[in-house]
């Protein structure tokens, strides 16, 4: 849920309170097939609403640039709206069937999108040919995409997460930026200075609803140490030391020093939109946090900077690592599966063009030289010609994320059935976040039992 730019402009259009008026196209199959003039035609979601004009015409000049270079291959673009930053909605779309042909899910809706049976096998299909970059493309990103040696999606985008931090208000606050916190109690201290400077700003900002509470759960929880699943992943495995010191954390900061804002139960949006304005000191996210927060939020990036996630009493124990991919829809014919990958790998999986056409990006203030996506194993030559091709073209001051880069946290994924669990972990997260009296030990305990009887009802 590091959402793609796509995503993200859907989000700005809904936080903004702007009528959404998307021009979807029909996702029926006789709209997606090979027509009269030999074409093959299919459909794409996500792509940017209306109100990101540069997104928009990005998209639409690498879909013309596309159908130029293969004239026997049709796009049709949909822009879906909610679909593209929020699971519940993207669940209630998979559930009704109107996905399109190629269809963006995190690494975590696999599970949904094959119990709904409408994802197909596209394990004969993604190769060189019709993905010039596929062998360089990072074997983890591919297993995340597979079920019983079977691959499902495309891996479009990738993530981890550190502490993102404020630079001018750690400066105000008398904090040196080039120290940023390393410990949960530190992060404390800071958020404490922070919010002492008035003015409504939040020293540290949380998530606490629309699966958002949940998914950072994940990550404070790897800091400790600790996993949302036994390994054998039938029970749940948070309502332990790990888990109520994550929750501890967040409510001495919330009620103990005030230091968090009154303002909770924050989504992705709501949050950035606050970052934005300069009002937020420091928050978990991934690299390209920073990048809404520019293009999209009107917040200026040499404001910004990334540190490792922070642990309990030193180095994190883990972070939290995802992403995001394109999956196929079952029914598709092999051309439409083939023209759906050849899209991918110019879109998504080329250095130069699309999502890595850094020379269009950098004067259209769209941070250049984030460390992220990493979707190239690292040493190939793909991985090689895009990391020449960004520091090139890099526009930000790179510096920013040297720490970050300098001292990785080992990487954990997300768990199986994660939005359902993410869901689940809301109420604990929003229960501290807005209850000054909210017992924890209860709060984990309702989540674990939830938890267990929604796995319980998939064995």
């Amino acid at each position: 849920m590091s959402v793609p730019q796509y995503r993200k402009a859907a989000a700005l259009a809904l936080v903004a309170g702007l009528g959404l008026s998307l021009a979807a196209c029909s996702t029926k199959s006789d709209d997606a097939t090979n027509d009269a003039g030999g074409k093959v035609t299919i459909t794409v979601d996500c792509q940017p609403v209306g109100s990101q004009k540069e997104l928009l015409q990005n998209w639409n000049d690498d879909v013309a640039e596309f159908q130029r270079q293969n004239p026997d291959i049709v796009i049709r673009s949909v822009s879906v709206g909610e679909q593209c930053n929020n699971p519940p909605d993207f669940t209630a779309r998979l559930a009704g069937g109107t996905v399109t042909d190629l269809f963006y899910g995190y690494m975590t809706d696999l599970q949904q999108v094959l119990d709904s049976g409408q994802a197909m096998d596209i394990t004969g299909y993604a190769d060189k040919d019709t993905i010039p970059t596929w062998d360089s493309v990072d074997p983890a990103l591919k297993e995340v995409f597979s079920d019983g040696g079977k691959l499902y999606a495309v891996p479009a985008k990738n993530y981890s997460m550190g502490l993102v931090y404020n630079k001018a208000l750690f400066q105000q606050a008398g904090l040196d930026v080039n120290s940023p916190p390393r410990t949960w109690p530190e992060v404390r201290e800071a958020a404490r200075k922070i919010s002492a400077l008035g003015n409504g700003i939040a020293g540290y900002s949380e998530y606490s609803a629309g699966n958002t509470g949940g998914w950072h759960f994940t990550s404070l929880l790897y800091s400790q140490g600790g996993q949302v699943l036994t390994a054998d992943g039938k029970k749940a495995d948070f309502n332990n030391a790990m888990g109520r010191q994550v929750l501890q954390n967040l409510k001495d900061m919330r009620y103990g020093d005030n230091s968090m804002g009154s303002r909770q139960l924050l989504q992705w949006g709501d949050l950035l939109t606050n970052a934005g304005a300069g009002k937020v000191g420091m928050f978990v996210g991934a690299p390209d946090a920073t990048q809404a927060i520019v293009s999209q939020f009107q917040g200026k990036f040499q404001d910004w900077a990334m540190a490792p996630l922070p642990g309990q009493d030193g180095k994190a124990k883990g972070t939290l690592g995802g992403g995001e991919g394109y999956f196929f829809k079952k029914g598709l014919s092999p051309e439409q599966v083939e023209a759906g990958l050849k899209w991918i790998a110019y879109q998504k999986l080329t250095p130069g063009k699309g999502q890595f056409d850094y020379v269009r990006a950098k004067p259209q203030n769209y941070p250049v030289g984030l460390p992220q996506p990493l979707l190239f194993a690292n040493g190939s030559e793909t991985q090689k010609q895009e990391l020449e091709l960004r520091k090139a073209n890099a526009n930000v001051d790179t510096a920013n994320f040297a720490i970050f880069e300098a001292t990785p946290v080992p990487i954990k994924g997300e768990p199986r059935n994660a939005q359902a669990i993410y869901a689940v972990l809301d109420a604990a997260m929003s229960g501290v976040l807005t209850n000054p009296n909210a017992n924890i030990d209860a709060l984990l305990k309702t989540a674990e039992d939830k938890v267990n009887k929604l796995l319980a009802a998939e064995s």
